[in-house]
């Protein structure tokens, strides 16, 4: 009962999700969820509760909105705001605090990692303030409790955790003076009043969230965000987004891995192409896997270490270049995917690592290549059909990825019909 279209509509509508973005599968999943908590029998007694219930029409967009993060994820951004940080407290004569947006800003990784991140660059409290806001209260209210597992603390380096927080058995409490410097609210970007009385931000990080859109949606969105952003601020964007960015007049600062963009300085010049990474279908798993795009920070003068590894250990080297991805070490991702390939039998998984991370380097046609060739492998990869389908939009071929998206919408409906 729970592809009525109706519910697809609410979503469009109360949160601009294009359900092309993410699979039918994933919001019938959730209306199913949503109706059997109710015990409700058909689709339309669903229907009614949900048009007359404020609370049940959360509920349902908490349960659609499955949230992924960790702290500083995509950490090169994190660098870059320091750096941009300090030199832009010197053009303003420190005569007032930066200003700093996260949003959507989840259960608080990001805000928290922002102001980790500058207090560790050696700013003082007074001078920054960190702005959270998200759509779900659900996920506001953990994010001002501020009390974090193991799981929003991922890749090699999570030296920060001993410095910034407290911990106890229910898990790690945030420090109050990395707390204090970020105010925390609910609210949406499709609400045409949204921080309408609030001077400009410095930096913006909207991150994971234009990819859901259809292009009015998307459109629509960017105003605001540009709206939110100072005239000489700089907004931090996920890894598919920047394509969406260079067709709306912004323009890559070119910080490597960063993500950041700034308004076109001169409209006549061609913005630069940003390779689109799509993210996933927000009801994965919070495993290591390429649940979502991850970054890609390493530089490119970083030593590539060879990996060895006996032809039987084909699982655990899979698992290998699935952590030097997360963890941003692409140079070694790569020479492990090498290896692989040099190993044993041509695997889907492995072309698909090896074409996002051709994404990340700029390389669109090399991508495109790797990408076709998981697919030749797995029909119904859904990672690499969503990938290639940014590409193909990024280079005008629309129709090719609406194709693309439907596949993976198709093979998303599969495996949920498989799944309890």
């Amino acid at each position: 009962m729970s592809n009525d279209p109706r519910f697809f509509a609410f979503l469009k509508e109360r949160i601009g999700l294009d359900v092309a973005s993410v699979g039918e599968a994933i919001i019938e999943r959730a209306v199913r969820q949503r109706s059997q908590a109710l015990q409700a029998q058909t689709a339309a007694e669903y229907w009614q509760h949900l048009q007359s219930s404020h609370d049940e029409q959360q509920a349902l967009i908490e349960a659609v909105i499955v949230p992924e993060t960790w702290f500083f994820r995509y950490p090169e951004s994190f660098v870059t705001l320091a750096r941009l940080a300090k030199a832009r407290l010197v053009e303003i004569k420190q005569m007032r605090a930066l200003r700093i947006l996260s949003l959507p800003c989840s259960t608080g990784e990001e805000p928290y990692s922002i102001a980790m991140a500058l207090l560790d660059a050696g700013l003082a409290p007074h001078q920054f303030k960190v702005q959270g806001m998200d759509v779900s209260p659900l996920s506001v209210e953990r994010a001002r409790r501020g009390v974090y597992g193991k799981n929003s603390f991922r890749g090699g380096d999570i030296a920060f955790r001993d410095r910034h927080f407290v911990e106890h058995g229910d898990g790690f409490h945030i420090a109050e003076r990395v707390r204090e410097q970020v105010r925390l609210q609910v609210g949406n970007l499709l609400d045409p009043a949204l921080l309408a009385n609030e001077a400009s931000y410095d930096f913006v990080f909207c991150r994971n969230l234009l990819i859901y859109f259809d292009q009015a949606t998307q459109k629509q969105v960017f105003d605001v965000l540009k709206g939110l952003t100072h005239v000489d601020g700089v907004l931090f964007i996920g890894p598919a987004e920047g394509s969406l960015l260079g067709r709306h007049g912004m323009r890559s600062i070119g910080a490597a891995q960063s993500f950041a963009f700034s308004r076109q300085a001169e409209p006549q010049q061609p913005a630069p192409v940003f390779v689109p990474l799509p993210a996933p279908i927000p009801q994965r798993s919070a495993a290591p896997l390429p649940v979502r795009p991850r970054p890609f920070s390493t530089a490119a003068t970083a030593q590539v270490i060879p990996i060895k590894a006996a032809p039987s250990d084909a699982a655990a080297l899979l698992s290998r270049i699935a952590t030097l991805a997360n963890e941003g070490k692409s140079l070694e991702a790569r020479a492990a995917c090498e290896e692989y390939l040099n190993h044993h039998p041509p695997a889907a998984q492995v072309f698909y690592w090896l074409g996002l991370l051709s994404d990340v380097a700029g390389s669109a046609l090399e991508a495109q290549g790797y990408y076709r060739k998981a697919l030749y492998l797995e029909p119904q990869h859904s990672q690499a059909l969503m990938h290639l389908a940014a590409l193909l939009e990024s280079q005008g071929d629309s129709a090719g990825a609406r194709r693309l998206q439907a596949r993976a919408a198709r093979s998303e409906r599969a495996d949920s019909e498989h799944k309890p």
